[in-house]
Parts: C-alpha cells; sequence; structure tokens
C-alpha cells in the first residue's frame, strides 16, 4: 500500500548569497496510514523546520523551500498553489505547535478559535458550528466545555491549552496530524494524558501522525517508526523496536549513553563533545565527524550516503559499508566516553531546616481592595537538607514547588514559619543582615534567557554580585574568567550578549552567576526542563561536579524523574501546597506508598518496553489553591479514596527509617 506521505529530497534553506542556512537538506522519510513516525534529535537539528516545510509555512523572503517533493496520498503540494493549499493546511493535515500559549490568540475565546477551522474546512456555522465546538472540547477531555467554550486562553492551565490546540487540529478532520514536542514542559501526568488522548483519537480516526520529541521515553510509547535528524540530515530510520535495542548510527547510540539514571548516579554522564555544526557551510564530510568517537580517515574526506538495513530502515554511516569496521547494530550500552567516579559527600549535619512554611498570596476585591480570602500556595511546608546534599521537590506545575524556593531564598516574603540557613533564621533577619546573607544562597532560573538583562554583556551579567561585594574592576573581570572556565566555557565569550549562547550556554552562564558570590546552598528551579538530553546531561556533570568541587548543597526543583534519579539524595514529593510523601530516592522511587506518587512515577514513559507496569492515570486538573477540597487535598483525583480521606488532613506517618508519608490508608507495617 502506497504511504499517505511521501517525502524525497527536501530542502529548505534560509538566507541568500553563497552561504545559505541549509536547515532541512535533502530529507527523505514517508509515513504510513495510521501510523507514527517519531522525529528526534538535539535542538538546531531542522525537526521544526521539516514540519513547517511539510506545512508550507516556512517564513518568506528569509526562508524558502528550494528542491524536493512532499507527496500527501500521491499529491505533490508543494507545486500547489497557495490557494488550494489553504485547504490542505488545517485539513487534510493539521499542526500542533510547541507552544500553546504562543500559537493560541489572546484576545479571541478558544470556542471562536476552533470554530474558525469548522468554518474554512468544513462550511459549518451557528448553532451547529457551538455544538461542534463543545464535542471536540469534550473528546479531548476538557471538563465542563460548555462552561470553557467562552473562556480565553489566559484562563486556562498549561494542559488545557495543549487539549484545545488538539481540538483546533482535528476540527478539519486531518489525514496526517503533525505534533512538535507536544508535552514540552508539561508535568508527567499531563503529559500522559496527552500522549493517551493521541493515541485514542489515532485509533478512532486512523490518522497519521508525525511526532517530533526530544524524550525518548515518548518514541518508545508513542512511535511505530523512528527518525533521527543531525544538520538537516536524516541519519537513521529504523522500527521502534530495532531502534530502542540497537540504535545503529554514532549519534543515536550517544544520545541514549547521555540519558540520566539511578544506576549513572555515581558516575558523570556520557556527553557528546561540541555542538551541531553551522549549517551555512556545504558538507563535504560526515557532519558528525568532529562528534563522533568512531572517526576515520573516510569520514573528512567523503560525505556518507543511505545505507538500507534489513529491507526496514537504514542509516547514513560509512561504519555500514565499510566490512572491516562493521559495528553490526552495537548496543547502546557499549561505547560511549568511559565515566568517571563521582561520588557525593555523606554529612548528617542539617545546613537548611525549614518548618511549616506558609506562603498566602491575599485575594483582593472591590473598590477598598477589602481581602476576602488567600491563595494558600505553600500550606505548611516542612522539609530538611543535609550539608552537600541535594533534595529534589517534585509534583505537578501550580503545587508550590517554585513558591517554597522563593519562600526559602526570602525573594517572596512567607506568611509565617521558619527557615534556618545554617542556625539562622532568616524571617527575623532585618533587611542589612538579610542583604549579607543573600550570598550565601542563590537561584539558578527555569528560563536563563527571561532571567539576564539582553542589553548586558555577560561579563557584566557575572559580575554583578561580585560589584555588590566591592570587587575591585580588574579583579572582577579575571574572576568572571575563571567562572566561565569552572562552567565549561571560553573566557573570551565574556564580551557577548545572551542571545548570542544556545540554550545550554545560557544554561551554564546561569550556573556561573549564581556561583559567583561563593554561595553555599543554592534553588535550582528546573534548570534542565527545556535541553535536550545531550546538554542535559553536560549540565547535570557540571552541577555534580560543582558539588563535590565547592561543597553545594542544592533544592533541586523539577519534575523529571531521571534526573531525580541521578542527582538527588532525597525527594519530596508535594501536591496542591504541602508535602505528601517524603524520603531517600532510592526508596520513595523504588517503594512510593502515596497514591500521588505512585500516579506520578507510573506516567513517566519507560524507554524498556519488557517491563511490565500499570500506569494510572489521573483525571482533572489540580484544584484551586485558593479553594482546596475538604480533607485529603487529593482525594477527587485519587484512585484509592474512601470517605475518611474526606474529613480530614491525614497526619504523617512513618514508614521506614528513610521514608514518610501523609495518607489515611498508610501503616507502619
Amino acid at each position: 500500500m502506497a504511504p499517505l506521505l511521501n517525502v524525497r529530497h527536501l530542502k529548505t534553506y534560509f538566507g541568500g548569497g553563497d552561504f545559505p542556512v541549509r536547515a532541512v537538506d535533502d530529507v527523505q522519510l514517508s509515513i504510513a496510514r495510521g501510523e507514527t513516525f517519531a522525529l528526534v534529535g538535539e535542538s538546531g537539528c531542522g525537526k521544526s523546520v521539516t514540519a513547517l516545510s511539510l506545512m508550507r509555512l516556512v517564513p518568506e523572503p528569509a526562508g524558502r523551500i528550494i528542491g524536493g517533493t512532499v507527496e500527501l496520498d500521491g499529491m505533490n503540494i508543494l507545486s500547489l498553489p497557495e490557494m488550494e493549499m489553504r485547504s490542505i493546511r488545517g485539513g487534510r493535515m493539521a499542526m500542533i505547535f510547541q507552544e500553546p500559549m504562543t500559537s493560541l490568540n489572546p484576545v479571541m475565546t478558544i470556542g471562536s478559535q476552533i470554530g474558525e477551522s469548522l468554518a474554512l474546512h468544513l462550511n459549518i456555522s451557528g448553532r451547529q458550528q457551538h455544538t461542534r465546538v463543545i464535542e471536540l472540547l469534550e473528546q479531548v477531555g476538557i471538563p465542563d466545555a460548555s462552561r470553557r467554550v467562552d473562556e480565553f486562553p489566559h484562563q486556562l492551565s498549561g494542559g488545557m491549552k495543549q487539549r484545545v490546540m488538539i481540538a483546533m487540529a482535528l476540527a478539519g478532520q486531518p489525514e496526517l496530524l503533525i505534533a512538535d514536542e507536544p508535552t514540552t514542559a508539561l508535568d508527567v501526568t499531563i503529559q500522559a494524558q496527552i500522549l493517551e488522548l493521541l493515541k485514542e483519537l489515532q485509533q478512532r480516526t486512523g490518522m497519521s501522525i508525525l511526532l517530533i520529541t526530544h524524550d525518548l521515553g515518548i518514541v518508545a510509547d508513542m512511535a511505530d517508526r523512528v527518525g533521527v535528524m543531525y544538520a538537516g540530515q536524516i541519519v537513521e530510520q529504523a522500527e521502534k523496536e530495532t531502534f530502542l535495542g540497537r540504535p545503529m548510527h554514532p549519534y543515536s547510540q550517544a544520545l541514549f549513553q547521555s540519558l540520566p539514571s539511578y544506576e549513572k548516579r555515581h558516575q558523570s554522564l556520557s556527553v557528546i563533545p561540541g555542538f551541531v555544526p553551522k549549517l551555512q557551510q556545504k558538507f563535504t564530510h560526515c557532519r558528525f565527524a568532529d562528534r563522533c568517537e568512531h572517526v576515520f580517515d573516510r569520514c573528512w574526506d567523503a560525505v556518507p550516503g543511505w545505507n538500507e538495513l534489513n529491507g526496514k530502515g537504514g542509516v547514513r554511516c560509512f561504519l555500514y559499508d565499510e566490512p572491516a569496521m562493521k559495528l553490526q547494530g552495537e548496543s547502546r550500552e557499549t561505547g560511549g566516553v568511559v565515566p568517571s567516579a563521582v561520588v557525593s559527600p555523606v554529612s548528617n549535619k542539617i545546613f537548611l531546616d525549614v518548618q511549616d512554611l506558609k506562603v498566602h498570596f491575599p485575594i483582593q476585591r472591590g473598590v477598598f481592595k477589602r481581602t476576602v480570602g488567600y491563595v494558600r500556595a505553600v500550606d505548611g511546608v516542612t522539609l530538611q537538607i543535609r550539608e552537600g546534599q541535594t533534595l529534589a521537590l517534585v509534583g505537578e506545575s501550580g503545587c508550590g514547588k517554585t513558591t517554597i524556593g522563593m519562600g526559602i531564598l526570602q525573594l517572596l516574603r512567607p506568611t509565617s514559619g521558619q527557615v534556618n540557613l545554617e542556625d539562622i533564621d532568616l524571617l527575623s533577619l532585618d533587611p542589612g543582615r538579610l542583604r549579607a546573607t543573600r550570598q550565601d544562597m542563590q537561584i539558578i532560573f527555569q528560563d536563563p534567557f527571561s532571567s539576564m538583562n539582553p542589553r548586558m554583556l555577560v561579563n557584566d551579567i557575572i559580575g554583578e554580585g561580585l560589584v555588590t561585594q566591592g570587587v575591585g574592576r580588574e579583579e572582577r573581570h579575571q574572576e568572571v574568567e575563571n567562572l566561565l572556565q569552572l562552567v565549561g566555557l571560553n573566557p573570551e565569550m565574556k564580551n557577548r550578549y545572551p542571545h548570542e549562547f544556545s540554550g545550554g550556554q545560557r544554561q551554564r552562564i546561569a550556573i556561573a552567576r549564581a556561583i559567583a558570590v561563593k554561595p553555599k546552598f543554592i534553588v535550582c528551579d528546573e534548570p534542565t526542563s527545556a535541553l535536550d538530553v545531550s546538554v542535559q546531561a553536560q549540565i547535570l556533570n557540571l552541577l555534580k561536579d560543582l558539588q563535590q568541587k565547592l561543597g553545594l548543597t542544592y533544592l533541586f526543583i523539577t519534575h523529571n524523574i531521571s534526573v531525580v534519579a541521578y542527582l538527588a539524595d532525597e525527594i519530596a514529593i508535594m501536591y496542591l501546597g504541602r508535602i505528601v510523601e517524603y524520603g531517600s530516592v532510592e526508596r520513595v522511587l523504588n517503594q512510593p506508598r502515596h497514591p500521588y506518587t505512585q500516579a506520578l512515577l507510573s506516567a513517566v514513559p519507560q524507554i524498556d518496553s519488557t517491563i511490565d507496569r500499570e500506569v494510572i492515570r489521573l483525571q482533572g486538573d489540580i484544584p484551586s489553591p485558593s479553594n482546596p477540597p475538604q480533607g485529603c487535598h487529593f482525594h477527587p483525583r485519587c484512585p484509592k479514596v474512601i470517605n475518611d480521606c474526606r474529613r480530614s488532613y491525614p497526619e504523617w506517618v512513618r514508614l521506614h527509617t528513610d521514608q514518610s508519608a501523609r495518607c489515611i490508608r498508610m501503616d507502619s507495617n
């Protein structure tokens, strides 16, 4: 049977002259009807530009499709006039963009935006359109759809906005759905809901899916076949089981070796050296040569061709047409950088002691701004971190994780409680003493770009803290160079601006800024959430190395469980302003006791498909912290709820010497 989508020799370039950016350079792929094809690779490899090219959405005149064919059911859509393409785009082909907030119109209701597609592609209007919009919202799992239909994007959570994007894409009843990182930055529970929704819709409608992602766990959960993209080209294609079991291309193998896990926690993660090459050049050699551990002379002398393997895939690599050097599908566990041993220091000294911390935000209404209630963002949190150790704080968005970090650092004034940093009660300090104490505690923000002044040089960004300490100009410049070198950047980069760096480099600059004042404690707020696995490995290695060298103590806020398993010593699971389970990483990840922890861990996609596990699907979203449920806050979503859960909030139950939980159904046995 002919494939639904057949792409041949697709080329999309940006810029003109003799040195255009070859963002997509001779891409070939096909997708069968009802199939999910996953496209993976680092940022800057051309995945999203490939998707935009298929939809003919490449921004002109900066970019242009200069060659190739894109056949949809045998019809070359690149040859269609724009008027005909409009009926294809959103009708037979639809796309879910990576960031729903920037893709939704903030001044239109979600119902109006979905209705536009219905009117254009299916000629549905009036009452029939309104009814169909509600049906689509219900189809994608939005509760109370008849009320939500008239809401604006800012009134919805991140997961709901992504569901609206899916409803818009499905409105035209597409044969091919392109999903560009549809779960980026979503919690594991919301991610699981979105992925399950896509699978259900695919089974119901028979549509094909092109899934763009850098999460190999999602690939294992969703894909039928996989394409690996590097520097504008696809370098490997294979069926999912083959790819996950025996990746062929050295780049694919390096991606797997970069993944963090509990088994690697006493080692440095393998990293892919260097960066994706600049695409302005016309390549006369293998594009991966300068980063490949298997490189040999021929890789520098010629461009590798495509090698078909077993008729079900292929690889672009000289290792597979040189009989003497065939890897024969080397397993991802072999090869790679030999990791060095890294052992976390063991200390029983309590460095940070937080007792019954509360951060409540008043809700004010009326002309006189009377307080009519409170948003209980953090509602009685107690935690301790030992010196030189890492405590991971895990939970869904909106549960209060970042607010805890801000409250500990006094960037938000707590409502009540105690925060003791090395026996100093931070809440009792006057402004002068608090300012002097701030050099002992710093924060690394989730988005390094938005946390830096775009008009300041890196030299000034990193040196700001040193200025407040009275460090002289020459000494300050030298210290900035030392810090850049410490975080793995060239000291000459100090005279650049933030926009001139990649995401991973900007995160290194943020780390350099945080350690410039020689702190003892750092809050790491999702520092790797938007990074590729290869860059993530570099940042995790850096954080672990700095902890060893400088004796740092970390509060690590994240929803990435594999990062927790690799980096953290203890873990606290948070739900709606309160911690519900606490203990050692080994105990909590291997034997979770609270139903919420069990649901979180079960929702994490697993690369190893041989592991038999029950996936617990949580329904709905986190309740509002301004009006939490009576009794246990988790009971409206808990699959193990009993009547007692609705009456009172449970007390702590000590399950082991290194594990406690707050659940009425817990006991000490």
